[in-house]
């Protein structure tokens, strides 16, 4: 039995519980049959490395971040066949994250809107959570965590939060995503304008200098932008990233752009909306990002993904790896080999 028809069992019993209910349902399930063996099952996508900030990724398809936010099913997660698993958003603290519900499908749009708010169990069980898992302890594959800030952290001290993070996960992760773009934190996205920007990646830059000879090991920096912006927004940011020497980017984060839904049934819901109407906004960054940047860094293209000439669209905006998120939700884990049959060879 295929992974798509399993899926397409499953996916009507998920699709009548509450969004959030689902995901916390789904990923114990995983873990379960992950534990059994079952996950072993899935056809995996054929080898297809790709060498991106340094790192090689066994292929080109990655998991974004947000599906497991503490790290605690990243073994589970990783028998699917992913060339990479991103994990957080982490803070420092843990938080509760936006009042429920805060999760809602728009199945007509193939969409999802969350304002989940980086609901997280804190940074110190995360690092325990990663380090108990076999795919970090055996060096399995490429592992992103993603860093935030608690929502309760003025804006103007935003980058004692990230340091921290950076500082607890550093000795523990692939690559480290800094995440300024979530809708769903107060004036976080103010982070990706000019001075600030410019403080925030000027202190973690110095950090992870610091860091890479204290521990002997260098690990990349990736920034994770929204796609909200225009060009000279974009062209900013690209400028910045050169000149603090980052080491990727990531576009893109969910959209608060609702013309793809508008008069659906949730359409007007606040928050991030991702999937397949986010498609085309994260296409257009990732070209300016490609036009600014050249080969200065990679991008890692994300948003809307729901089949794999979705995957290689992506590519060829510019980005050089692709993650998913909202499309396994409607595509389910067949996605990924999709995914990765389309790049093959791209």
């Amino acid at each position: 039995m295929s992974n798509k028809f399993l899926y397409s069992l499953a996916r009507p019993m998920l699709f009548s519980m509450d969004a959030e209910a689902a995901h916390h349902f789904t990923l114990p399930a995983l873990k379960r049959a992950a534990a059994l063996g079952l996950t072993k099952l899935v056809k995996q996508p054929q080898a297809d490395p790709r060498t991106v900030m340094g790192i090689t990724f066994k292929n080109p398809v990655g998991l974004a971040a947000g599906l497991d936010k503490d790290g605690a099913y990243i073994d589970a997660l990783a028998d699917l066949g992913f060339g990479s698993i991103e994990v957080g958003t982490v803070t420092p603290r843990a938080q509760p994250g936006n009042p429920k519900p805060r999760m809602f499908r728009l199945p007509e749009a193939h969409a999802i809107i969350n304002r989940m708010g980086f609901n997280n169990g804190g940074v110190d069980a995360f690092v325990a959570n990663v380090q108990a898992s076999r795919f970090y302890q055996n060096k399995e594959g490429v592992l992103g965590l993603n860093i935030g800030k608690n929502a309760d952290t003025p804006i103007e001290r935003a980058t004692e939060d990230y340091l921290h993070c950076l500082e607890k996960v550093y000795p523990y992760a692939s690559y480290v995503t800094v995440n300024i773009s979530s809708p769903n934190t107060k004036n976080l996205r103010q982070l990706q304008g000019g001075s600030e920007l410019d403080g925030l990646l000027s202190t973690l830059k110095q950090a992870q200098l610091r860091l890479a000879d204290q521990h002997k090991r260098y690990v990349p920096l990736a920034l994770k932008i929204a796609p909200d912006m225009d060009g000279d927004q974009v062209k900013n940011i690209a400028d910045a990233l050169i000149r603090h020497k980052i080491d990727g980017v990531i576009a893109t984060n969910t959209t608060l752009n609702r013309d793809a839904v508008t008069g659906m049934l949730h359409g007007a819901e606040a928050g991030g909306l991702s999937g397949a109407p986010v498609f085309q906004f994260s296409n257009t960054v990732i070209r300016l990002l490609k036009a600014e940047l050249g080969d200065a860094l990679p991008i890692i293209g994300v948003g809307g993904i729901m089949q794999g000439l979705d995957a290689r669209m992506k590519m060829e905006c510019g980005a050089q790896l692709v993650q998913l998120y909202s499309g396994l939700i409607y595509a389910g884990p067949a996605l990924i080999k999709d995914c990765a049959d389309a790049l093959r060879g791209h």
